[in-house]
């Protein structure tokens, strides 16, 4: 995959399976074994059918022979013929040709093209019809056991990428795995995620096996832990393991609290940046310049940022700069909900409100990345707790030691167990409430392509019946 491409959703062609009427059985079987195509329209349950929930369709290559009769006694054939009739009678016909058309990706156009033209079917390409949006497939969304497809789940589980959008996946796991790490930073803790990363990729254990798609988040979150460990001078609490690099959190609070809130800044600009482009990919530069996750929004956020940093560090320049700069972006927003508002006075007053909400939500979204560091500091204060009562019963000697050796183990346990939970959910809320809310303004709609498996034609019992 060339570099540009992963930047946005698979790339989708709008073609027609063209076939003569004959042949038309043939050319569906094939399109439904390829499982690349979703036909318009898409296929609607049937109520009634398919009593056994885990019964998977099937068809023959060629059409079941009367003569032969366990080819009529698959519950799993009958389905499948069924569904390949119901396209077949939805198909466009003159003459004696008959067509069907849907989405495909681009790269699958090739393959399928071939195993068409061995019935006498072609697959043609057509313009993509205006104000129709093609369905969104994310890159390595259909291949779940590769690196790009264990990620999908973080932006896919919060809606479907629209089709114009950036996919923002690889980002996505950086700004996820990295605000973890922010609040987990203890190298022992970090060590330990390392630990169950390579368990996962390795399939160990067996019962873990259904999650080993998210060892990348494992993996990414064990790095980033054991990264801001060591900088905090943290490995399975204040035990000196480890020298301190940067600050420790329970000594410098502030410093920690100014340094989250400082990388939430950062990380909002970036989500502005990809949401302008979304934006005008959406609906051109006007889509871009007056929506509030467009470039008005962006304005009266980095304005607003400028006016605060040239007031603390007292300079007046960058201030009235930053001032201006905020302004213009309120005005661009307004001229934006007052149009969609509908003017009149209605409009005016609705547009007063969506500004005062655009001003509040955008220092609320600033000041929520202060959970950064107040949990950051709650995981170094639950480990040091710990630490501090195994040193405290390990210099009693005796038996004491054999105490604190437990406690340690169940403590240690208890803050992995806990710390981890809260850090991943609350890292999920950030990505999702404060970055995501910029990126996507509305949801696409995903790609659900038709397939059936084509098995051999050799039946040599029926199945039972279902």
């Amino acid at each position: 995959m060339r570099w540009p491409e992963g930047l946005w959703p698979v790339r989708m062609a709008r073609v027609a399976v063209v076939a003569p009427a004959g042949a038309l059985r043939d050319a569906l079987v094939r399109v439904a074994d390829a499982g690349v195509v979703e036909l318009d329209p898409g296929r609607r349950p049937r109520a009634g059918r398919n009593a056994a929930a885990d019964l998977e369709p099937a068809v023959l290559a060629s059409a079941p022979d009367p003569g032969r009769p366990a080819e009529w006694n698959r519950p799993d054939l009958a389905e499948g013929e069924a569904q390949v009739r119901e396209r077949a009678a939805g198909a466009v016909r003159k003459g004696h040709v008959a067509a069907v058309v849907g989405w495909m990706p681009r790269a699958a156009h090739a393959a399928l093209a071939a195993r068409l033209a061995e019935v006498g079917a072609a697959l043609v390409r057509l313009p993509h019809p205006r104000g129709v949006e093609a369905p969104s497939l994310l890159q390595g969304e259909d291949r779940r056991e590769s690196l790009r497809g264990s990620l999908v789940p973080l932006v896919a589980t919060y809606g479907p990428v629209p089709y114009a959008d950036l996919d923002p996946t690889p980002l996505a796991w950086a700004a996820y795995v990295l605000m973890f790490g922010i609040m987990f930073g203890d190298a022992g803790h970090g060590l330990l995620l390392l630990a169950a990363a390579a368990a996962l990729l390795a399939g160990r254990p067996r019962r873990a096996a259904p999650l080993r798609r998210a060892w990348p988040f494992v993996l990414g979150a064990g790095i980033t832990s054991t990264a801001f460990g060591v900088l905090y001078g943290e490995f399975f609490g204040p035990t000196r393991v480890v020298p301190r690099l940067w600050l420790s959190p329970l000594d410098s609070p502030v410093r920690l609290l100014v340094f989250a809130v400082g990388l939430g800044a950062v990380l909002l600009a970036g989500a502005y940046a990809l949401g302008i482009v979304n934006r005008w990919r959406e609906g051109g530069w006007s889509a871009a310049l007056y929506e509030p996750s467009g470039i008005s929004g962006a304005s009266v956020f980095l304005g607003a940022g400028a006016l605060a940093a040239g007031a603390y560090f007292q300079r007046p320049g960058v201030a009235l700069a930053g001032a201006a700069v905020a302004v213009l972006g309120l005005v661009a927003a307004s001229i934006g909900f007052f149009a969609r508002a509908g003017g009149g006075g209605t409009g005016a007053v609705e547009t007063v409100v969506e500004l005062f909400d655009l001003v509040m939500r955008l220092g609320a979204n600033v000041v929520s990345f202060a959970r950064l560091a107040a949990f950051g500091l709650t995981h170094a204060a639950l480990a040091a707790v710990v630490w501090t009562g195994t040193a405290a019963l390990w210099h009693h000697g005796g038996i004491a030691r054999a105490v604190a050796a437990l406690v340690f183990v169940f403590g240690t346990a208890l803050t992995f167990a806990l710390e981890a939970l809260v850090a991943g959910v609350q890292a999920l809320r950030l990505e999702y409430y404060e970055l995501f809310s910029r990126l996507f303004t509305t949801q696409g709609r995903p790609f659900r392509p038709w397939h059936i498996r084509m098995t051999a034609e050799e039946v040599d019992a029926p199945c039972p019946q279902v």
